[in-house]
């Protein structure tokens, strides 16, 4: 068949890795550290391809005849301005990808491929949350991501789609991990959600265009979005979940584990329950999330993004300002707040969130502030 690429090319090679059957990426890995590239691997004589040993006779097969067709296929997807593929000796490739043991070969990207250099969380939780559990999720991924967050999760319905909707309700960036390539949306509910996110942000996946939903798909990808991030924050969850396996994952991978606590009488909040017993840091507001990452002393080193930069400068604005006013020494509500200052709740929420950070007040319990200066 005629090739698109010239010899110089290097992405059809690595387009050609991940097609590669029966190699998983422990195994491309490994394959990349013996042959230094997959051009190099691809172009290998048969008989030191028989040596290496570690190859079944189907894979050695593939190597001599790729599917090029399908990395064809791949390419065209690629033509569309807003569809990247990042391999893992590219520039863009995430640093902290690069530190689990099974890294993808490459990253296919929907969206602006810079967003995944940004400090994210992955917020995670049940398929079929309470109201107040989706709640939760909107509400912290709205207020982290207002203070310089990427928000990370998987697409899915519940708490993940809250997640990506708080994000988005900030105007802040918002990462989704998928279990599909990239030329489909699932659940095909989340069109128009996917599209917003690829706007605001990236869609990712480690597998090619034309995959499917398989079921082995997910637990792949939450290796991801555990990786992606500092830390991941489950907010409700099962004893028996997808969200379970993504906080295991995290603490394999050295990140932090937050779990949001509920009643003992709701069984979405066994999971989270059972995490805390586990070690996980209990959290109740946004800024027990950033007090655990030290954020902070990030941003006083010089290394605030631009929207937390915004952030802080919003602080000494007229509107923060106005608002302090109203926060006495004395515990004072949230609805109080709203009521004295005419802002909507939404807004006292997110901009209390600011003040917390920058020491100008403190949580007290029951959702109640007090000023500090």
């Amino acid at each position: 068949m005629t090739r698109s690429w010239t010899d110089s090319d290097e992405l059809p090679y690595w387009l050609a890795l991940v097609r590669m059957p029966g190699v998983g990426p422990v195994t491309a890995q490994a394959l990349l550290e013996q042959w230094g590239s997959p051009r190099h691997l691809f172009e290998a004589e048969s008989t030191a391809l028989q040596e290496a040993g570690r190859l079944s006779a189907t894979t050695r097969a593939y190597l001599r005849q790729p599917d090029w067709a399908a990395v064809e296929q791949d390419l065209a997807w690629l033509a569309h301005p807003l569809h990247h593929a990042v391999t893992r000796q590219d520039e863009l490739y995430p640093p902290l990808l690069k530190q689990i043991p099974d890294p993808p070969a490459v990253l296919f990207i929907q969206g602006d491929p810079h967003t995944l250099a940004t400090r994210q969380i992955a917020i995670v939780g049940s398929r079929n949350p309470s109201t107040s559990g989706e709640r939760t999720a909107s509400e912290f991924a709205r207020h982290l991501a207002n203070i310089g967050f990427t928000i990370t999760s998987g697409l899915a319905v519940g708490i993940d789609a809250a997640a990506h909707r708080g994000a988005l309700a900030a105007d802040g960036l918002t990462v989704a991990v998928t279990g599909t390539g990239l030329d489909q949306v699932y659940p095909a509910r989340h069109r128009t959600l996917a599209d917003e996110i690829a706007a605001h942000g990236a869609l990712v996946s480690e597998f090619p265009p034309g995959t499917p939903p398989r079921p082995e798909n997910f637990p792949r990808r939450n290796r991801l979005i555990s990786a992606l991030g500092l830390g991941t924050l489950v907010v409700e969850a099962a004893v028996q979940s997808g969200s379970l396996i993504t906080a295991r994952l995290a603490a394999e991978q050295g990140r932090e584990v937050f779990a949001i606590p509920g009643s003992i009488h709701n069984p979405l909040a066994r999971g989270c329950h059972a995490l805390l017993r586990q070690g996980a840091k209990l959290v109740e507001t946004a800024h027990d999330v950033i007090e655990e990452l030290g954020a902070l002393a990030a941003w006083e080193e010089g290394r605030a993004t631009p929207r937390a930069a915004t952030a802080a400068a919003a602080v000494d604005s007229h509107e923060f300002t106005s608002l302090l006013r109203h926060i006495g020494y004395e515990p004072t509500a949230v609805d109080t707040l709203v009521e004295r200052s005419g802002l909507t709740a939404d807004q006292v929420s997110s901009m209390l969130v600011v003040l917390e950070l920058h020491g100008q007040i403190a949580s007290a319990p029951g959702g109640l502030y007090t000023r500090i200066h």
